[in-house]
């Protein structure tokens, strides 16, 4: 077995592997950017917003059943030694999502690329409006508890000194200044948390800032506690934030999978916070 690639990688990393026995490209793209008419030559649909998402649940991207997680990544050709590589043609907004799944379903051989789409034109690489052929892999999926949270962990979060939730939202919607993109939903934020809004994190052409800064920017928002619980608004862009965690070093980060989508639901009668 080959040695498991670095968690994010740049576009000339893929393109000297590209084709390789094993390797598998895997576009995570969300609403405007899902099932562009343009890929990475090889890649594969990693549906967010269809099959990689619950169909069960109410919420928006919610994490499958671990039966229905491994037919779709087995259907996407994903092998227990495969290396997967996930972009979006955002730059980073829905790949890290895609990496956080594939981590909670105990595969370990994936990477983010750096800048997404974007950047890989941006480097004089190759596009493709192919769509590959089908295969079937062998991925076995072993569920990781802890890295996905439900309502009741994060409310427990929540009055945990040692954890620090943070909102990857932008500010405005963190503080209820803006109404939410989705229906019905109450304006504000989880109390007692803290907003960190994902862009912090990027660079302006949508690639991670280098990791002295995020280590400083990350530092700053969790004020030197230990425990790391990322929420937005249905728990993707958190994942920008769990996985520059991960890139820093951070022993636990973890995600709220449902995030504002599910707390902000008027029938659950959650408290809520504006301002801030």
């Amino acid at each position: 077995m080959t040695t498991a690639p670095p968690p994010l990688v740049d576009a000339d990393w893929l393109a000297a592997r590209l084709g390789r026995p094993g390797l598998v490209v895997l576009d995570a793209g969300v609403g405007a950017h899902r099932h562009p008419d343009v890929r990475i030559p090889g890649a594969r649909a990693f549906d967010l917003d269809g099959a990689l998402s619950d169909p069960a649940s109410p919420l928006p991207h919610s994490m499958p059943a671990p039966a229905d997680l491994q037919r779709e990544l087995r259907a996407l050709g994903l092998d227990d030694d495969s290396t997967a590589v996930l972009y979006d043609g955002a730059g980073v907004y829905s790949a890290p999502r895609a990496w956080w799944m594939l981590r909670a379903a105990g595969f370990d051989r994936a990477a983010v690329l750096d800048g997404g789409l974007p950047a890989w034109r941006a480097a004089g690489h190759s596009v493709s409006t192919e769509r590959p052929a089908a295969r079937a892999g062998n991925l076995t999926v072993r569920p990781r508890p802890g890295l996905l949270l439900d309502r009741d962990a994060v409310a427990a979060a929540l009055t945990d000194p040692d954890t620090a939730v943070l909102d990857a939202r932008s500010h405005d919607r963190f503080t209820g200044a803006a109404p939410e993109p989705r229906p019905h939903l109450r304006r504000g934020h989880l109390p007692g948390s803290t907003s960190l809004p994902f862009t912090e994190l990027l660079t302006p052409d949508g690639r991670y800032l280098p990791l002295p800064a995020l280590r400083t920017r990350l530092a700053a928002a969790t004020a030197g506690r230990p425990h790391l619980v990322a929420s937005c608004g249905s728990g993707v862009t958190a994942c920008v934030l769990a996985f520059a965690a991960h890139l820093t070093g951070h022993p636990s980060p973890a995600v709220y999978d449902g995030s504002w989508s599910d707390w902000g639901r008027p029938e659950t009668g959650l408290p809520t916070a504006t301002g801030g």
